[in-house]
Parts: C-alpha cells; structure tokens; sequence
C-alpha cells in the first residue's frame, strides 16, 4: 500500500513522529506533500509542495477562491487552480492508494481534493491542532465539515479526542494511538543521582519558570542536585535570569536546542524528568508529550501535572507523581517526594517497562497500519 504523508513543513528534524511516518510507513512506500520545503530531504521521497503552484491567473483569482472556500469548506486552506491539477496529477502519477495528513489542520486542505479522485484519507491530531486551533469557530464548522470526508481519525491521545467531542467534532472510526518512542535506542544507562532533565521549548504551555522555581525550593537543601534544560524560546532568557536571582545558577544547565541524538544521551543517565505542562492563554495543550514517553523509556522518574494525555502515561505513585496545572506549590512537594522515593530503581523500571507495554513505535507503527487496512478492507 502506497501512502502520502502530508504535513505543512518538510523537513522538521523534532517531528520525529512524523518523520517516522515518512521513512518507515507501509515498509517506506511513501511521498510527502508539504506546504512548504526547507530544502532538507534525508528520505529522498517523491515531494510536492503546495504553496509553489501558483501561477499568475492563480493569483488574479486568489480572492474569489479564498471567498468561495471559506463559504463551501469553512476554510481558505484548499488548492485551487493549477496547484490543485498538479496535486491531483502527482497523486495518480505517484499511485497513492491512502492519505495520512499529519495534524487536522492539514486534512483541511486536501480531504476534499482527496474525495474527488477517490483517494481515502486519514488525519492525525497531535495537540494544537485540536486545543488551539478549536478556539476559532471558523475552524470548529471546517472540522465539522471535515469529518465525513475522512475514513478514520487519530490521535495521541483521549483527551484530545474529548476536546474535538467537547466542540462538536467526532468521528465514528477514531483511535488512540500515540507517538510512541524507539525503545530499542531509548533505554537506560546509569543514572546520575539527583540529576533532572527539562526538555521543550521555552514556551508558555511548558511553564519552565514554574519548573525552575520549584526546583530551587524542592532542593534547597540538597545542593548536589542538578537541573539541566533543553531547548529554547521566548522564556529561555527569562528563565536564566530567574536562576540567577534565585542563587541556582550554578547547578542548572540550559542546552539550548539540541539533536534528538544528544537529547537521548542526556535522558538516558537522568534520574527525574521534570515538565509542568499547562493549558496556554491562546487554549494551546499538548498531545501526550513525546519527551515523557521518551523519559520513561530511558527509565526516568516523571514529575509533570495533569494536562493533556500526560494522565494517559504517568501511573501516580508508580511510574512518577502529577499535580494539578498551575500548582507551584504541588510540584515542588512533588520534585521533594520524587527524591525522597526510597527505591528510585524499581520506580525507573517500571517506567521502562510501562514504556515498553505502551509506547514502542514499532507496535504503535504496526498498529495505525492495521487500522488503516482494516477500515480499507471494509
């Protein structure tokens, strides 16, 4: 079976779970379709941008086509003209024989040009797209539109799938599949004592100063105690200053962002994997954060809030401990408890083994490939 992935930039080295997708699909038998290329291609796939079609008449009848799918789809995101002729053609020329287009704003764009040559098609919600993007009631009609179109519907987790309920939006063929993490290459190491580990960018919905200051409280009298942080954003200057103010400076570490490679190294000798995660201003969520199902694996004790499909991984008092969103004062209680677990070993194993039993890609791959068969079958 020949899928097309799409998904709106190509390529993300961080949207390892779509990468995945790209390389590895039905034995690799893929093609992507982006919005828009950076010019790095490692898969070598047949490619087609969307956004590099439009001709001159497109443009002179871009206002009338963004009026007319706006009215008819609830969305202006459509190709039209000669960039939708030359998708429909690279879809036959490529014999695709199903659609997977990463995140639900992407099936926006191509469910209806799917319909009409008669290729079944699939989405996959990830987080913003079915948290965010669900604050504009422009985007709730185009999903409610969108669901007929689709043959099925994915997503990382429940939660995402009662938010897109919570808005109207269901789909009687949906599944639960999360991202998943390589558990072969994700595996523990000796674990440095007393060693934390943030990973995400420096970004509201991530809360880092919150992470931060209950570090400093959590481990005010344990000064052997480290914090290290990957990647950057908006926050990342603030939250150094605050680790200055707060005198911790020289026990936390900012990495800036850094390769997936080097990601794994460091969590693969952390002890606890710290990440307040929290419901954005703007309705921004997570998904069910591949950095903590890549933590588990390499045996890391979490310590996160009750957000998103965290619940989803996280077995409190077993694999990690939770706290409600916005309870500073909770994760600090819960970094102190993570530490003072009396077997932190058997606590990390049994977050690798939950990792093994849940979230090994290869199963979680298998899985959506079933599913995909399974609903074409029928």
């Amino acid at each position: 079976m020949r899928a097309a992935i799409g998904t709106s930039d190509y390529h993300v080295s961080g949207e390892t779970f779509i990468n995945r997708h790209i390389n590895l699909l039905f034995g690799g038998d893929t093609a992507v379709i982006c919005g828009r290329f950076n010019g790095d291609d490692p898969y070598g796939k047949p490619l087609f941008v969307r956004r590099e079609r439009l001709s001159g008449l497109d443009l002179l009848s871009f206002p009338f086509w963004t009026l007319w799918n706006r009215a008819r789809h609830s969305t202006s995101r459509l190709p039209f003209g000669r960039g939708k002729r030359d998708l429909a053609a690279f879809l036959r020329d490529q014999r695709i024989d199903v659609i997977l287009a990463e995140f639900g704003t992407q099936a926006l764009a191509l469910a209806p040009l799917a319909n009409e040559v008669g290729v079944p098609i699939f989405t996959y919600y990830r987080g913003t797209d079915a948290s965010k993007a669900l604050q504009s009631p422009r985007i709730q009609a185009a999903y409610a539109k969108l669901m007929p179109r689709l043959a099925g519907v994915f997503s990382v987790s429940q939660f995402l799938l009662d938010n897109l309920a919570r808005h109207g939006v269901r789909h009687r063929n949906a599944h639960v599949i999360p991202s998943g993490v390589d558990v072969r290459r994700f595996a523990p190491t000796e674990k440095v004592p007393l060693s934390c580990l943030a990973v995400g960018r420096f970004v509201e919905k991530k809360a880092p100063l919150t992470t931060l200051r209950s570090f400093a409280e959590a481990t005010a009298q344990r000064p052997e105690a480290r914090l290290d942080f990957i990647g950057d954003g908006p926050l990342l200057s603030p939250t150094q200053a605050l680790a200055a103010e707060l005198g911790v400076a020289n026990r936390v570490t900012f990495h800036g962002s850094q390769p997936h490679d080097r990601v794994r190294e460091i969590l693969q000798r952390t002890q606890f994997f710290v990440q307040h995660s929290v419901t954005a201003a703007d309705g921004n969520t997570e998904g069910l954060p591949t950095a903590i199902q890549e933590a588990m694996a390499c045996g890391c004790i979490t310590v996160s809030t009750r957000h998103a499909g965290i619940p989803e991984a996280i077995d409190e008092g077993e694999t990690g401990f939770l706290v409600d969103e916005h309870d500073a004062a909770g994760f600090t209680r819960a970094i102190a408890a993570a530490f003072a677990v009396p077997d932190t070993s058997a606590m990390g194993s049994k977050a690798r083994q939950v990792a093994e039993e849940r979230f090994d890609n290869d199963v979680l791959l298998a899985k959506l490939e079933r599913e995909i068969r399974r609903t074409l079958g029928q």
